[in-house]
């Protein structure tokens, strides 16, 4: 079943070069978000239409509530706190990749309050997806992708979800609660034939699936089998992440990028790296926070 949707609203004109990671805080009504090739974590609040941001002084991929003020940041090859008042900075765990040019890309938490992060590389097949645990754990939980992206769960917890943009593919896998454990790896979604790449996505409360296609100037919203339900026309040629929001998480907003982009390109869409808001009648799911279990595990 598909989803009403009204008018795409472009709420603020960042111009930002690659613009990542939205991030719904319910508790402050605010969102965060990432520019990350500008090094800069934002803040924006939608009642106000106010945009503070913080240079974090490295690319910065993504980013997770806490159970705290401070906001857990994937950072080139670290994942590090950040206090948003001070700007100071805690590094957790550093990585050394095994392919030089590679860094972290997107990252959720999951139920349980894991922060599961993936990374890209200049190489095929060189990219991985890790599990940060609270405890400080870290493991190692795919292997063979190249851009790990999009990151999700299903409404019932019992499906991960798992973007690989250069192989235009969004795949599935049965996921425990529990353990944080994923079954092998399903193709769900194949976009093959496009000259697109699926980037960030959220779910919403019917399962739905809502994915962001790079060069794709849309959002395109597909049921839990993998079937396309409707894209959304944008005004930008490359959205990146979309995530619920708003008071009711019936608010979808969507980061864009303008990078790579020629001036012919640029100029045919001006609003490249502004953020958008997309309301609709179906909520997503929340948002979870690192360190913190919301749901009893089956």
């Amino acid at each position: 079943m598909s989803v009403t949707v009204t008018a795409i609203q472009n709420v603020l004109a960042a111009r930002a070069r690659l613009g990542e990671c939205p991030l719904w805080d319910a508790a402050t009504q605010v969102l965060y978000w990432v520019d990350i090739y500008n090094h800069r974590v934002h803040q924006f609040n939608p009642a106000t239409g106010r945009d503070r941001s913080f240079d974090v002084g490295d690319v910065v991929s993504a980013i997770a509530l806490t159970d705290g003020p401070q906001l857990l940041m994937a950072l080139g090859n670290r994942l590090a706190l950040l206090d948003p008042q001070t700007g100071a900075q805690q590094t957790l765990h550093q990585v050394k990749f095994a392919c030089p040019g590679s860094r972290f890309n997107d990252g959720k938490c999951d139920v349980q309050g894991r922060f599961w992060v993936g990374s890209l590389s200049p190489e095929l097949g060189q990219a991985a997806l890790y599990r940060y645990d609270p405890d400080g754990t870290w493991q190692t939980m795919e292997t063979g992708l190249t851009i790990a992206n999009g990151l999700g769960w299903s409404p019932a917890g019992d499906t991960f979800y798992l973007t690989d943009s250069p192989r235009r593919q969004i795949f599935a896998y049965a996921f425990d609660r529990a353990t944080g454990s994923i079954g092998d790896r399903q193709v769900l979604i194949d976009l093959g034939d496009e000259p697109v790449e699926p980037d960030g996505l959220a779910v919403d409360t019917q399962g739905h699936l809502w994915s962001a296609l790079w060069d794709g100037w849309c959002v395109v919203q597909f049921d839990p089998t993998g079937q396309e339900l409707r894209r959304v026309q944008l005004p930008v040629q490359r959205p990146t992440c979309p995530i619920f929001g708003g008071s009711h998480l019936t608010d979808l907003y969507i980061t864009s990028a303008s990078i790579g982009l020629s001036q012919t390109e640029i100029q045919a869409g001006f609003y490249a790296g502004d953020l958008f808001r997309l309301p609709t009648d179906c909520p997503g799911l929340p948002t979870h926070r690192f360190g913190i279990s919301t749901g009893e595990a089956p």
